[in-house]
């Protein structure tokens, strides 16, 4: 068994839900090295979140950052913390429910995930920036 690491920078994305699957594929081609595994992937922030859901209709990321402004609003009269404006507070608690990380299985190089999966960031801020990703691999490497 074998462990492989490495941190990785997204494009900053506007607000909402965006396919990061090929931007992960891209920059660690290191998952083809393994014959079988697990990919864990870790966003280093508290105000943007990773998810797995539908890679083909962009309808469903436009559904999911409508329902979560509804269901997480800003500038509700509860909040305290508004030091760095109003998507904030909301961004740290959209953060939370969904997670700060995505686990994929990898068979013969490539993430076995379903025909209609793919992982999203999920940006809460305004203008969130570039976002670092730290990407764990562990499993059996393919024979040389």
């Amino acid at each position: 068994m074998s462990w492989f690491q490495k941190e990785i920078f997204l494009s900053p994305k506007p607000r909402g839900f965006h396919l990061i699957t090929h931007e992960i594929r891209e920059q660690v081609p290191e998952i083809s090295e393994f014959f079988v595994g697990i990919a864990h992937i870790f966003i280093c922030h508290t105000s943007a979140s990773l998810t797995i859901n539908e890679n083909a209709s962009p309808d469903v990321r436009i559904d999911f950052e409508s329902h979560f402004n509804k269901m997480v609003p800003e500038n509700a009269p509860y909040y305290k913390h508004r030091l760095e404006g109003s998507d904030d507070i909301p961004a740290h608690i959209k953060s939370s429910l969904l997670g700060g990380s995505v686990t994929v299985p990898i068979s013969g190089g490539r993430f076995n995930m379903g025909t209609w999966q793919g992982i999203y960031l999920c940006e809460h801020r305004n203008y969130g920036g570039s976002r670092k990703l730290i990407v764990t691999v562990h499993g059996e490497r393919k024979p040389r």
